[in-house]
């Protein structure tokens, strides 16, 4: 029974992330990501086996060759988060996403961060993954861009995650790895 819901899930992601693309194709607003703190992470990633290899490869051709085509936001909880982490490339994962726009932390966000750990959403950490999602469904982002796919970018997670965004009245980014987001561009 689990595996129709799951294939349900990856075909509406797909579908979500065609809609969206296809909106900017078509001259409208570019679409918004909000990158979590694993992206910038994994674009300095030192580990050497080989998923880690094709995290950070697929990272750093996402952010040098198609972040122009999205509006990209991150919040200083990501800040905080790499300042406080403990990685080799820590300064240079900060000087990354220097230039990138932050999102406010609304009061109501931590509203919204408690009930999606009441609803067991997200863990019990009000300054993790539940703010990262708090924060991409409240600015409207059309994708929170992520390689926690454990709790976020997990296909598994976002129906409880579709439902408690719509229960609470909010928007319901698509939840995806920046190799999601590649897609293909046409040569100049």
């Amino acid at each position: 029974m689990s595996r129709p819901r799951f294939n349900i899930v990856v075909r509406n992601r797909l579908a979500l992330v065609i809609a969206v693309m296809t909106r900017y194709l078509l001259g409208m607003a570019k679409p918004r990501v909000y990158v979590e703190t694993t992206i910038p992470s994994f674009y300095y990633e030192v580990r050497t086996d080989s998923e880690m290899v094709a995290r950070r490869e697929w990272t750093r051709e996402w952010w040098d060759n198609h972040r122009i085509d999205f509006d990209v936001f991150a919040s200083e909880a990501v800040i905080d988060e790499l300042e406080n982490g403990a990685f080799p490339q820590k300064h240079d994962a900060l000087a990354l996403i220097e230039g990138v726009p932050l999102l406010d932390i609304e009061d109501a966000i931590g509203d919204i961060v408690e009930a999606y750990i009441q609803r067991h959403v997200m863990p019990a950490d009000p300054a993790g993954d539940a703010l990262h999602l708090a924060l991409a469904s409240f600015h409207h982002c059309d994708f929170l861009l992520t390689w926690n796919c454990r709790h976020l970018a997990n296909a598994n997670k976002f129906a409880h995650i579709r439902l408690v965004n719509g229960i609470l009245g909010l928007f319901v980014p698509s939840l995806v790895t920046p190799l999601e987001l590649l897609g293909e561009r046409e040569s100049p």
